[in-house]
């Protein structure tokens, strides 16, 4: 299972002004606590910083890589700023979030990916906007598989995203991704399924115990990559609890071995 920390972010309040003092011990902590808790590939986003991303996300690259030796997910809208992050990218292979079938946005984001090698994560738009379907989902996933493996990228690389949006604003939407995620697997033998989990709860109370509850969901549905904060020790025992039930964790020793490490709450 591939966990991709995303606190190194700079729309977190106390990620931003230790990006912009370029605060090493800070931001080299926050990488080492994320891989201590369970992540497996750590996320460097520093895109409200519209002026200066290549800058900082170059910074981001060698520092958190000089604390962790663990790939990153260099996750940005901006084709200059993953470029500059990847060219200095040394900890196997990055992950590039992301690539859709929007076509300007694929057309910039593919050379990047053939040359540098990289896995991506390709998100379910198209020039039509956000999926409304599960078939939708499953239209622009094909258009995308279709046009990454005819360039040239592994389906092992691809990690396809069927975009995660609130259910409080549509009660169908956490069915879609439910659906679209069993689908996915199901029709294309070796790409993989990520997601974001925080959008489905947003404006909701208690946001943290739907994020825990689809996350279960989605782990049954056959996700098998997934972006959270691996410090929120329930959502990680949740992860590591619905893994050994669904036989993914062979003799359950992943799950008694963070047990035995005090990883596991109730």
């Amino acid at each position: 299972m591939l966990i991709v920390g995303e606190r190194i972010n700079t729309s977190r309040k106390a990620i931003r002004p230790a990006v912009e003092k370029k605060d090493t011990v800070f931001i080299q902590e926050e990488a080492r606590k994320q891989v201590q808790a369970g992540a497996t590939m750590i996320d460097v986003n520093c895109g409200t910083f519209v002026n200066k991303e290549s800058e900082y996300l170059e910074w981001l690259v060698e520092t958190v890589q000089q604390a962790v030796d663990l790939p990153l997910c260099i996750d940005s809208p901006d084709p200059e700023g993953i470029k500059a992050a990847l060219e200095h990218h040394r900890n196997g292979k990055p992950l590039v979030n992301s690539i859709t079938a929007q076509s300007d946005r694929f057309d910039q984001i593919l050379g990047l990916i053939i040359e540098h090698r990289s896995s991506v994560v390709a998100l379910c738009l198209d020039d039509k906007g956000m999926p409304e379907s599960t078939d939708d989902v499953l239209r622009i996933a094909s258009t995308l598989v279709e046009k990454l493996t005819s360039a040239g990228v592994p389906e092992c690389d691809i990690y396809i995203d069927p975009v995660v949006r609130p259910v409080g604003t549509n009660p169908t939407y956490g069915k879609i991704v439910l659906e679209s995620i069993g689908r996915i697997a199901s029709e294309f033998e070796s790409v993989h399924t990520i997601c974001g989990l925080s959008n489905i709860s947003y404006g909701l109370p208690l946001r943290k115990l739907l994020n825990q509850n689809f996350l279960t969901m989605c782990l049954c549905a056959g996700l098998d990559a997934v972006i959270l904060d691996p410090l929120d020790q329930r959502m990680m025992s949740n992860l590591m609890a619905s893994q050994a039930l669904l036989g993914e964790d062979e003799m359950c020793l992943n799950y008694i071995t963070v047990f035995r490490e005090g990883r596991l709450t109730l």
